[in-house]
């Protein structure tokens, strides 16, 4: 291995360690969601990754994948956590819900996590129906099914739009000059792919877009019935399972589905 690659590794795990992400309670003006706070009206400040190596200077396969993958985990692992939070909150005012108890805090939190998630609370106040919207949309997702569709989406970190944009997951925006202007754009589209400040934020807005977009219901359908069954949401088979949620994620389908369940099967020895 060259010296070069051995130092880019190390700094895989100084970045990651060290870096300082602001979740800001503010207006974004890429138009494919919002940096928010946590539901509680604070701003969240956590440790988290920090600017990506060049990963197109680590020339051997395997180190590659492995600086790629240690580099994501802790971002991804930050976002489970804040998402975890949130269900909890969401479980407790469910119990409550059932049983009658809601509070005046539970009712104003209930908002805050709605407007969050596109799913407003009802004028009428919190129902049934809201919380089994809210129950899909407030769920973690699993680690591998971050990890590869960063890596396919990314080409490992060194597509135009992750090196240039910080952009890990191929998220369009719809405002000229948010992001960059696809290479071979078809004639009378108007969209980019965004930019961002950071890659914690584009971890961060694939969560909001999976977490809350209409073409990745069923994704969110088939993780609800896991997490009815009590099964893993966390492990290779539940990010096997929710990638069928995934198809229009890709114009290519079934056939983008299929490269990722192969993907993960392939590479799962990197996170296990």
């Amino acid at each position: 291995m060259r010296k070069y690659e051995i130092i880019a590794i190390i700094l895989v795990t100084i970045i990651a360690a060290f870096g300082l992400y602001r979740y800001e309670n503010q207006s974004s003006s890429l138009g494919i969601g919002n940096i928010r706070d946590d539901g509680s009206g604070m701003q969240l400040i956590a440790f988290a990754i920090g600017s990506p190596p060049d990963f197109a200077k680590i020339n051997n396969v395997t180190e590659k994948k492995r600086a790629f993958f240690e580099y994501l985990k802790p971002g991804i692992a930050l976002e489970n956590q804040r998402i975890e939070k949130e269900r909890r909150r969401l479980d407790t005012m469910k119990q409550r819900f059932d049983n009658g108890e809601l509070s005046a805090e539970d009712k104003s939190y209930a908002k805050r996590l709605g407007k969050l998630y596109n799913v407003n609370v009802p004028a009428s106040g919190i129902t049934e129906g809201w919380l089994d919207k809210m129950l899909h949309r407030v769920d973690v997702l699993p680690e591998a099914l971050v990890l590869i569709q960063a890596a396919n989406e990314s080409a490992w970190g060194t597509s135009r739009f992750a090196t240039q944009g910080n952009n890990f997951f191929g998220q369009w925006c719809y405002q000229k000059g948010c992001g960059l202007v696809p290479l071979q754009r078809g004639g009378g589209k108007s969209h980019e792919v965004a930019k961002f400040s950071s890659v914690q934020e584009s971890i961060h807005r694939y969560f909001m877009n999976v977490n809350r977009n209409t073409a990745y219901y069923q994704l969110r359908e088939i993780r609800y019935q896991r997490h009815l069954k009590h099964e893993s949401l966390k492990d290779d088979a539940a990010a096997i399972s929710l990638t069928n949620g995934l198809t229009k994620y890709s114009e290519r389908g079934e056939a983008y589905v299929k490269d990722l369940q192969q993907m993960i099967r392939q590479n799962e020895a990197y996170w296990k």
